[in-house]
């Protein structure tokens, strides 16, 4: 991936999307190979040493700490990946957090008491608390409204402005193509197809992965 870009990662259920996250935030061990981050190899690094080096990422399916409010579970996620030790200032950066996502008004509450949209927002919130300069988004989309997943494209856009890189694991085909400065296509593991969405997406192989050879 390139510094500063939006990369959009697709490909069918099952294609390798997500275990590639997994891999590359420390959440599996790789069985082989090395992952290079700015010159480094952060292969089999522990999840909280990643974070470290600049790497945070979301769930598909949000993961709050339920006993914890939304400020502290933001708060927590600035001094566990953001390396803030102290707790007034963990709690004032997660207070900037959760401004920039919207949800400064539900730092009191728990996570339980969010709708869906808010706990993906959330997700993010926590994700940029550890000032990360990758940011791998795992189908922060999925299951909001056509009007949600604008607000959340218009959030993504604002996260590259503060000078990151975003990888973008998505199914939502109209973010993909008004978000992603290239995309990449996995099947079966492998790297099928790359480059701009709207001529990658053309690509026959691609459509076959998609839907299948009598679809194509």
């Amino acid at each position: 991936m390139r510094a500063g870009e939006i990369l959009g990662l697709l490909g069918p259920n099952g294609s390798g999307k997500s275990t590639f996250i997994n891999v590359v935030s420390g959440h599996y061990l790789p069985s082989a190979g090395a992952i290079e981050f700015e010159g480094r190899d952060v292969a089999g690094r522990a999840a909280h040493r990643i974070a470290h080096a600049g790497i945070a990422r979301t769930y598909q399916i949000p993961r709050p700490f339920a006993h914890l409010s939304v400020l502290e579970n933001v708060a927590l996620a600035a001094m566990f990946g953001g390396g803030i030790r102290s707790v007034d200032a963990a709690r004032d950066e997660a207070r900037r957090w959760l401004a920039f996502a919207g949800l400064e008004p539900k730092a009191d509450a728990l996570p339980a008491d969010l709708n869906l949209h808010q706990r993906k927002f959330l997700e993010l919130a926590r994700a940029l608390a550890a000032r990360p300069r990758l940011v791998l988004l795992d189908e922060v989309l999925c299951g909001l409204t056509p009007g949600e997943i604008d607000d959340a494209v218009a959030l993504i856009r604002r996260i590259r402005d503060q000078g990151a890189t975003i990888v973008f694991v998505e199914h939502v085909m109209r973010a993909v193509m008004a978000l992603t400065d290239r995309i990449v296509v996995f099947h079966h593991g492998e790297l099928l197809a790359e480059g701009r969405a709207a001529e990658v997406m053309q690509r026959p192989a691609v459509v076959t992965a998609y839907l299948g050879k009598a679809h194509a």
